[in-house]
């Protein structure tokens, strides 16, 4: 879903600044320090970010009511993937919009959109959760987070003045650093090592991977594969493709 850009091209992008416009070489720097920081965040830094990001999240969104058809069923499928990733315990909320689309941050916090679930089966959503799980575990989740921290404080050139990383961010940086990250991208390489995550767990779980090959054919019909969660994916019906040979092949 999303592609990792990196902070250096955002340095790069600082870095061509003509001079049509008055330069603050001292917000410069405050950037520059900010980008840094932002590649060498902390895993508690990270974590910290996460937190902070997600409730900012849920607070903008309607959330299922706990036992409600929604939630009830996003529990549910919770427990047969598991409660934690590589030991980080994992949290479930649906979000009630029609959008489609998933994501889930490195502190465990995932969550679904109900347009999601109106259109998939259990197994199918099973797969595309583990497909989410597996940007956590993988690391992806957090080379996101540090890429929209990255480019949030591109943004504000001034930055905070001293702190930490995380302790810099205003009430607004907060709500831009969320955006980005929901609305980031992976690269196709981080999305296909998701997939065999995703396959892997359900597998050793024991759960129906034919749902994860049916999920992306659903997905591939939708706005013709180029829905805003397909944008950055590999072809969806080579990712089937994939998975289905992954299945003949029991490995």
């Amino acid at each position: 879903m999303r592609t990792y850009i990196g902070a250096a091209a955002v340095v790069a992008v600082l870095a061509g600044t003509g001079n049509a416009h008055a330069f603050d070489i001292g917000s410069a720097l405050g950037a520059g320090s900010k980008m840094l920081q932002a590649a060498t965040l902390s895993d508690a830094d990270i974590k910290t970010l996460s937190d902070k990001a997600c409730k900012e999240s849920d607070q903008q969104s309607k959330i299922a009511a706990p036992g409600s058809k929604y939630d009830a069923r996003l529990q549910k499928l919770g427990k047969q993937l598991g409660d934690n990733i590589n030991g980080q315990p994992v949290n479930y909320k649906v979000y009630l919009t029609n959008e489609v689309n998933a994501w889930a941050m490195a502190n465990g916090c995932i969550r679904v959109y109900s347009g999601l679930m109106d259109m998939m089966t259990d197994d199918e959503l099973l797969g595309v959760i583990g497909h989410e799980m597996g940007h956590v575990a993988l690391g992806h989740s957090k080379k996101a987070m540090q890429t929209a921290y990255a480019v949030s404080a591109a943004r504000d050139a001034a930055g905070a003045a001293g702190g930490s990383a995380v302790a810099a961010l205003s009430a607004s940086q907060l709500g831009d650093l969320t955006e980005k990250f929901i609305n980031a991208q992976f690269s196709q390489s981080q999305e296909s090592a998701a997939d065999d995550y995703s396959y892997d767990r359900l597998k050793a779980r024991k759960l129906n991977v034919q749902g994860l090959v049916t999920a992306f054919q659903k997905l591939a019909k939708l706005d013709g594969g180029k829905s805003d969660m397909m944008s950055s994916h590999p072809a969806s019906t080579k990712r089937a493709q994939h998975i289905e040979e992954r299945i003949a092949s029991n490995k």
